[in-house]
């Protein structure tokens, strides 16, 4: 019997996990604010999605929108953050640090991966590495390491696009296994699986966009980026992850 493929949901939300769970995810990725690529969650989120859910849960750790360089106070917050997830029982943190010049920030990645696997967990380096200098050097350094996963799109904008490094990378690694993320959905897992064989991992948010139940809606203010509607919700939607799921486990 072949190794089953796994599939990972980026969540940030109770309802997205759910409809993640019924549609057949294996394990969540949660975060806060998927619509600006993630951020660390909230403990009380966190705490609801175990409650009322049974896939393994592994949390995103990012103190900010924007790029992977932290300050002293950021790298705090992202340890402290670590240490408090673990011990409330995720199965995994996500997280990845960089050099001013593009490479790991070794120090601290090593200090993320030997809390997550001090506490039995998974250590994923998200998609830090997708803008990393050299990726064939970044994933021996992760090996070294005993970074568990690379959540990576090769590269790219989309895993589609990324397909030449994903095979590299797919072909070189040893210990550390590959999870393709970026525009995953049934059409790309189908591409995937017959250029990609060797593949086993693949993450997606499966997400819809939900219109907001205000009936009242006050025009010219905007609570944020004015490039975003504040009456537009993301949310996982079941038959995305479902269509997926069956794509992966189609013989």
């Amino acid at each position: 019997m072949s190794e089953k493929r796994i599939l990972e949901v980026c969540v940030d939300s109770v309802e997205s996990a759910l409809a993640a769970e019924r549609g057949g995810a294996d394990r969540f990725e949660l975060c806060g604010n998927l619509i600006i690529g993630g951020t660390s969650p909230s403990p009380a989120l966190f705490r609801a999605v175990r409650r009322e859910t049974k896939a393994k849960i592994h949390v995103l750790l990012r103190p900010r929108f924007g790029d992977f360089l932290y300050t002293d106070r950021e790298f705090g917050i992202l340890q402290e953050e670590a240490e408090s997830f673990l011990e409330w029982g995720a199965d995994g943190i996500v997280c990845g640090c960089l050099t001013p010049q593009g490479a790991l920030e070794e120090s601290r990645m090593r200090r993320l991966v030997e809390l997550a696997h001090g506490a039995g967990a998974c250590f994923t380096l998200h998609r830090a590495f997708d803008v990393c200098r050299d990726p064939m050097e970044t994933l021996s350094f992760c090996e070294a390491l005993g970074v568990d996963l690379i959540l990576t799109s090769g590269q790219k904008n989309t895993c589609l696009e990324g397909i030449p490094l994903l095979r590299e990378l797919l072909a070189a690694a040893k210990r550390t296994e590959i999870l393709i993320g970026a525009g995953v959905d049934v059409g790309a897992v189908l591409r995937l699986r017959e250029e990609l064989p060797a593949a086993k991992q693949f993450h997606m948010s499966g997400k819809t966009v939900l219109q907001s139940g205000m009936e009242y809606r006050k025009q010219g203010v905007s609570m944020g980026l004015p490039s975003l509607s504040e009456f537009e919700l993301w949310r996982t939607e079941e038959r995305n992850v479902r269509a997926a799921r069956e794509a992966l486990d189609r013989a």
